[in-house]
C-alpha cells in the first residue's frame, strides 16, 4: 500500500471510530418506539422517557408537565407542542437531561427514538475490527442506472419488511469474474448498498453497507471494499438497518472493510 493511501486509510478508520463513539452516534442509541405500537400498548408513554406521545397523521403531538423534566429547543417544557421530522439527535428539539428525543418517520410510520450518552454501548466500546487493507478490493466499477427507480421488500433488522429504493446496478470484476450489486443513490449523487458475502456472520458482520462515490458521466466509479462500512444496527439492536435485497449477497468473500465492534 503506498503511503498516501496508508495515510487516508488511517484517517478514513479514525473518523469512523470517532463518529461511532461520539455522544449521540450510533452507539448511544438505547430505544426506538414506534408510535403506533405505544398507542395500543401503553396508552403514549414511552418506557425510557417522559410525556405523552401521539400520532397525529401530519406531525406527532407531545403533552407534557414540568414534572417530566423535558425540555423543547433548549428550553424547560410544559403543555403541548407539535413535532415532526428531526434531523438526528444533534438537531432533536426534545431532551431529557442529556438525552435527546428525536422523532423520525419511515413509511408513514411515526417513532421516537431515545438516544443516551451514557448507554451500555458506549461505554463499552473498544473500536472497531478490521480486516487489513488490501489494493486488490480497491476495483474499477460501472454503475448501471435502471430507466426507473424500483421498490423492493426487504427485511429490516426489526423483524419487519420495508421498502428498499434501487436506482441501479453496480458492476466491478473479482478474479476474472463479473458481480453486480443492487444500490440507491443519494443525493449528492454518490451510490448506497447493502450487501452480504462469505465472511458475512463469520469473520464479518451478517451484512455490511458501501457507499462509492458519484460515477463519472459514463458510470465509471471507484469500488472500494476496504472502505466497507459496518451498518448502524451492529452498534445498537434499535436501529431499522436494511437486510441485503435480492441479488446482494455475492458468492465470494470479501475480506475487506469493517469486521465487528469491539468491546471492553
Amino acid at each position: 500500500m503506498s503511503s498516501d493511501a496508508q495515510q487516508q486509510w488511517k484517517a478514513w478508520r479514525e473518523q469512523r471510530t470517532e463518529a461511532v463513539s461520539a455522544p449521540y452516534g450510533p452507539l448511544a442509541l438505547t430505544g426506538t418506539y414506534w408510535l403506533a405500537d405505544i398507542a395500543h400498548n401503553l396508552e403514549g408513554r414511552i418506557p425510557a422517557a417522559p410525556g405523552q406521545w401521539t400520532d397525529e397523521g401530519d406531525d406527532v403531538l407531545l403533552t407534557a408537565t414540568a414534572a417530566d423534566g423535558l425540555t423543547v429547543d433548549g428550553r424547560p417544557f410544559t403543555g403541548t407542542v407539535r413535532l415532526t421530522v428531526d434531523g438526528g439527535p444533534e438537531t432533536a428539539r426534545v431532551a431529557h437531561g442529556d438525552r435527546r428525543l428525536p422523532v423520525l418517520r419511515r413509511e408513514g410510520l411515526w417513532a421516537v427514538r431515545v438516544f443516551d450518552p451514557d448507554a451500555a454501548n458506549r461505554r463499552e466500546f473498544a473500536g472497531i475490527d478490521v480486516f487489513d487493507h488490501d489494493e486488490r478490493w480497491v476495483l474499477p466499477g460501472l454503475f448501471r442506472p435502471y430507466e426507473q427507480h424500483r421498490t423492493v421488500a426487504v427485511e429490516n433488522a426489526d423483524g419487519r419488511e420495508r421498502g428498499l429504493g434501487l436506482a441501479g446496478e453496480l458492476a466491478f470484476t473479482v478474479g476474472g469474474e463479473t458481480h453486480t450489486l443492487r444500490v440507491a443513490t443519494e443525493a449528492d449523487g454518490s451510490l448506497w448498498t447493502v450487501f452480504a458475502d462469505g465472511t458475512s456472520g463469520g469473520s464479518s458482520y451478517r451484512f455490511r453497507f458501501l457507499r462509492p462515490p458519484a460515477p463519472d458521466a459514463d458510470g465509471k466509479v471507484t469500488v472500494d471494499f476496504n472502505r466497507a462500512l459496518l451498518p448502524p444496527c451492529a452498534f445498537a439492536d434499535h436501529f431499522v438497518c436494511p437486510f441485503p435485497p435480492p441479488g446482494n449477497t455475492l458468492p465470494i468473500d470479501v475480506p475487506a472493510g469493517e469486521r465487528n465492534p469491539i468491546a471492553r
